[in-house]
């Protein structure tokens, strides 16, 4: 037990630590046997400087200054270093303390007594300690309760077997060891604990995991969420039945005093706390920051909770999370949190308490090899029992086996809950130097494998792939088309609305739509991929989602048994987002996904950019099951048809250069020709030299597909066919001037085959995602006023490099 006792000191005495070890100390009248004690100087915080003769890490500022730069410098160097070998960045935190504690440069005793001295420790563990509290609290604010309610069977089997496999078999392996070898004392107390906290699998460990991997919104990042919470109760119910055999009479009042104490708080908690917070939430307004007042009230909260559960024997972190599961996940208040805090936690204060972890290890304290080998032994079984535990119910529910694997890795992952339990442990003496440098070698090694392993197993693209052509060149006349909407926000609904209503949803070829909101993932731990459940009473003041999901059903009831709208909310982090619009678009068997282009226009011819969208759009066009369009919307639409009265003529411009893509865009405006007041005009631009290159297939198809349409434009008045001589990309530059504002829609393929004439397009724009010609129209330069929808023909087919190869070009019907 170490205390810190303050006293004048001359002089000489100042910036020295002194461990005084006597029979009988006595301080301010009170006497303690045998307890070393810390003689600390006051008032030395600040430095004034060498030129005075101070020696600036005597003083608390300049040492805590220098402790944070060498642990930041060391952490970001190693993450560096280990980051292209998949490692995730605990394992850089946690090797960080070790090389700068006693294992390697704290060996040298002249190191440790400047740069990490006790009275120096003493202030970066308190640092560390809190900076932990926040990070519980706020795993408590993103994570959802009702989680453990909605967790189907599959997740409840998933963290039974993966918790009880693992405690069975790691148990016996403990019995065994105890019965057959001569243990140490110390070692064969703490077997016991160590076999109950191999077979943990916690949330907050998972969620960080899951988010450092991209795979939150994955079938397996949901799956793991779910599942980790069912682990976590069995863990602690475990634990309580531990502590409830071991009560003794002298520790029975403690123990009741310790029950109602948290029974009590968890009331004020529920019936104090709670109201007051949604009462916050009512009063702020959606899209509207948070007051600061409110964000002022929890920070307090937090503060005065963790003092509460330190008085009442429960632990600062304890009360923190519990604080935090009342706060609602999300906006407005959760999110706010969140965004205010995240970063300050998780990029200073975290990696101090992982590093500390190191520093409090020492990897010469392992004496015995045979310690080692029967702790590791026990991580190993451990390992085996719940990886098996938790394949064995996604397997019968026929996951792939590569994917129940990696899932099962998942599970194994070790990190901040189980470091703060050895902490812990460490400090009431539960666990000996030793076996806490055995455990921290083998969290590490866990974590160390597991990362890489996952990343290389799994692809959550992999399941995109469809076993049919979902085109719509390929789709059947008079059969369903299949149509997913992505909407960003309100602005994205009236360009949607018109393409739609081209699309000609009839009673003989309806239209499936789902509308799918996107929104990025905040004050979560978890996300979410939801039905829209409309309000038995509407709400006065309703959230951006309802209005959007109201405005289409009211364009639902415009085409009545023509058109079909089904709503879906997906909240997931922007990396990962087009997880949620392909498996969507596969589950629903979708045809054509449209999605919002990145750039808004929003006041003439300024445009806002995002480059979350684009990457979104990018990732969503490399892995769709289905053909896209990219829909870019200039901000000058006009009404949808199902707002106004006769719906006037909506005018259609279909470039065609070649290629699977105008192919797709073609069949497209066939469709939208059978409605009577969509005017199409097809123009086909040719050269001396080759337009597009390609193979003879994709040459005869585009002769094919061409003679179908001018055999049928001399039957259409509603249909004209232009072609256009160009030698050169300006030529085409000038055609595409030319019709800036004489069409409503200008369609367009993505994707063209090299050329010359392609090769001087693409350097007009390098970098862009649209294709040659795409980039040209949606530039901010080019003044049309017409949407432009850019298309991608589908691309993932099951066995097939090119799909082209095995289909048959359908009729397209005009």
């Amino acid at each position: 037990m170490n205390k810190t006792l303050s006293h004048a000191a001359s002089p000489l005495q100042m910036g020295t630590d002194k461990l005084v070890h006597a029979e009988a100390i006595r301080v301010g009248g009170q006497g303690k046997v045998g307890v070393p004690y810390i003689c600390n100087t006051m008032g030395q915080i600040n430095s004034r400087g060498l030129w005075y003769g101070d020696n600036p890490l005597d003083f608390h500022v300049p040492l805590l200054l220098l402790q944070l730069s060498l642990i930041s410098i060391f952490y970001r160097t190693l993450y560096f270093l280990l980051k292209p070998f998949g490692q995730p960045s605990i394992v850089s935190q946690i090797i960080s303390g070790v090389i700068l504690g006693p294992s390697v440069l704290g060996r040298s005793a002249e190191f440790a007594a400047n740069v990490f001295p006790t009275k120096g420790n003493t202030l970066l563990e308190t640092f560390a300690i809190f900076g932990f509290m926040l990070f519980i609290f706020l795993i408590g604010v993103k994570m959802d309760p009702t989680i453990i309610l909605k967790s189907g069977k599959r997740a409840v089997a998933i963290g039974l077997l993966g918790f009880f496999v693992s405690y069975a078999l790691a148990g016996l392996l403990a019995f065994v060891l105890q019965k057959s070898l001569s243990l140490d004392h110390d070692l064969s107390t703490v077997l016991p604990l160590l076999v109950v906290l191999q077979s943990l699998t916690a949330f907050p460990v998972i969620a960080c995991f899951l988010a450092e991997l991209k795979l939150l919104n994955s079938e397996i990042g949901n799956l793991a969420a779910s599942s980790s919470i069912v682990c976590d109760i069995c863990y602690w119910f475990v634990m309580a039945v531990r502590f409830a055999t071991r009560t003794t009479e002298k520790s029975l009042a403690i123990s009741i005093g310790t029950i109602f104490s948290a029974v009590l708080f968890i009331i004020f908690l529920v019936f104090g706390v709670r109201p007051g917070v949604m009462w916050a939430i009512r009063h702020t307004p959606e899209g509207k920051p948070v007051k600061e007042i409110y964000f002022f009230a929890v920070i307090v909260g937090v503060m005065v909770c963790g003092f509460m559960g330190e008085v009442i024997g429960l632990s600062s972190f304890v009360t923190s999370f519990l604080l935090g599961l009342v706060i609602p996940d999300g906006p407005p208040l959760g999110a706010a949190l969140v965004e205010r805090l995240d970063c300050f936690v998780s990029s200073l204060l975290m990696p101090i308490f992982f590093t500390t972890c190191g520093l409090r290890m020492d990897v010469f304290a392992i004496k015995q090899l045979k310690n080692v080998g029967v702790i590791q032994s026990l991580v190993l079984v451990s390992f085996f029992g719940k990886t098996v535990g938790t394949m064995v119910p996604p397997i019968f529910c026929r996951m792939p086996i590569r994917d129940a694997l990696s899932f099962g890795l998942i599970m194994n992952s070790k990190g901040i809950v189980e470091l703060a339990v050895l902490i812990g442990w460490k400090l009431d003496n539960v666990i000996n130097e030793e076996c806490f440098a055995i455990m921290i070698i083998s969290v590490v090694i866990v974590t160390g494998v597991i990362s890489p392993l996952v990343k290389a197993l799994y692809d959550p693209s992999r399941r995109f792939i469809a076993y049919r052509r979902r085109t719509i060149l390929h789709h059947r006349r008079n059969e369903e088309l299949q149509i997913l909407a992505c909407i960003h926000k309100q602005d994205n609904v009236p360009a949607i609305f018109n393409l739609l209503s081209a699309s000609n949803p009839t009673k003989e070829s309806p239209i499936n739509l789902v509308v799918l909101h996107l929104v990025k993932l905040v004050g979560r731990a978890s996300s979410l991929l939801i039905t829209h459940m409309p309000r038995e009473k509407p709400s006065q003041h309703p959230t951006e989602s309802e209005r959007i999901f109201s405005a289409f059903e009211k364009f639902e009831r415009y085409y009545s048994g023509h058109l079909r709208v089904h709503c879906y909310k997906g909240i997931s982090p922007y990396a990962t987002m087009h997880n949620d619009v392909c498996s969507l678009a596969l589950e629903k068997r979708t045809t054509f996904i449209i999605i919002p282009f990145h750039k808004q226009w929003v006041i003439g011819d300024r445009a806002e950019s995002s480059y979350a969208f684009r990457h979104l759009n990018k990732n969503v066009l490399d892995k769709a099951p289905c053909s896209v369009g990219v829909l870019i919307d200039r901000g000058n639409q006009r009404k949808p048809w199902s707002v106004v009265g006769p719906p006037a003529l909506y005018r259609v411009a279909v470039l065609f250069f070649g290629g699977a893509d105008d192919r797709e865009v073609l069949a497209y405006a066939g469709r939208m020709l059978e409605d009577s007041n969509v005017l199409v005009t097809l123009l086909r631009f040719y050269s001396s030299a080759e337009v597009v290159g390609g193979t003879s297939r994709s040459k005869m198809l585009d002769t094919d597909i061409l003679s179908q349409f001018r055999l049928n434009a001399f039957r259409n008045d509603r249909v004209s066919y232009q072609e256009e001589m160009v030698m050169n990309g300006n030529g085409v530059l000038v055609v595409l001037k030319s019709m800036e504002n004489a069409y409503d829609l200008v369609m367009v393929g993505r994707r063209h085959q090299e050329s010359r004439l392609m090769s001087d397009l693409r350097k007009l724009n390098e970098h862009g995602e649209l294709g040659a010609v795409g980039e040209i129209l949606a530039a901010t330069d080019f003044r049309g006023a017409a949407s432009i929808l850019v298309v991608q023909q589908q691309t993932k087919l099951w066995g097939l490099h090119d799909p082209e190869e095995s289909t048959r070009l359908r009729r397209v019907n005009i």
